[in-house]
C-alpha cells in the first residue's frame, strides 16, 4: 500500500496481513481524491474515518494538510498498526480511537466536514449508516458523508444522496446535508 499525493506521497507501508481489513484500492483512492480536491481545501477541514482499517484514508488527508483527522475502528490489531505509523512518521494530526463504530457515533460531540465510511462489505447493519451518520449531527452543514460498500447497495430513497460512483468492486455513495446544490459532486 502507498500514500498516493501529498508530504507523504509516494511513502509505501505494510499492514499485517492478520487485519481484518479491506483496504481501499489505490485505484478508488485517486477516484475519491479526484473528486475530493476540486471541491476542498484539505488545511481547512475536519475529517472522520470510520472503520479505519488500515488507516490508509487518514494517511491521504494528512498528506494533504489536514489538521484535525480523528481514526475510528474496534479492532485493536488495526488501531495498534495505525499508531505505529502515525509515530514512525510522526504526524500530529491524527487522533486515532478505539471505538465500535456505532457506540463512537452515539457517543460523539463533534462535527466534521467529511465522513467517511469504509464498513466491512458483510456488515448486516450496513444500511443503516447513513441515516445514523446524517440524523446524528456528526456533519458540519454543507458536510459529505462518503460511505464505502459493495455494488449490492443502493440509497436512492435518501434525499441527501448527491451521486455514486463505481470504481472496481467498490461504490462510493456521496452525501450532503445542505440542499443547498452550488457545490455538487
Amino acid at each position: 500500500m502507498r500514500v498516493i499525493s501529498g508530504k507523504l506521497g509516494g511513502r509505501k507501508f505494510y499492514p499485517p496481513d492478520n487485519l481484518p481489513t479491506r483496504p481501499t484500492t489505490d485505484f478508488a483512492k485517486t477516484g475519491l481524491f479526484n473528486i475530493l480536491n476540486n471541491n476542498f481545501d484539505f488545511t481547512e477541514i475536519s475529517f472522520l474515518d470510520l472503520f479505519s482499517g488500515t488507516g490508509s484514508l487518514s494517511f491521504e488527508f494528512a498528506s494533504r494538510g489536514t489538521e484535525r483527522i480523528v481514526s475510528v475502528d474496534k479492532d485493536e490489531g488495526a488501531i495498534s498498526y495505525i499508531k505505529k505509523m502515525v509515530r514512525e512518521w510522526n504526524i500530529s494530526s491524527i487522533e486515532v480511537r478505539r471505538s465500535d463504530v456505532f457506540k463512537f457515533l452515539d457517543r460523539n460531540t463533534e462535527q466534521f466536514d467529511i465522513i467517511f465510511a469504509g464498513p466491512p462489505y458483510a456488515l448486516e447493519t450496513i444500511d443503516t449508516i447513513p441515516g445514523i451518520v446524517l440524523n446524528q449531527k456528526n456533519l458540519k452543514p454543507g458536510g459529505w458523508f462518503i460511505l464505502e460498500t459493495s455494488p449490492k447497495h443502493q440509497f436512492k430513497e435518501l434525499p441527501e444522496l448527491r451521486q455514486h460512483r463505481n470504481y472496481g468492486h467498490s461504490y462510493f455513495h456521496f452525501f450532503r446535508l445542505t440542499q443547498n446544490l452550488e457545490t455538487s459532486v
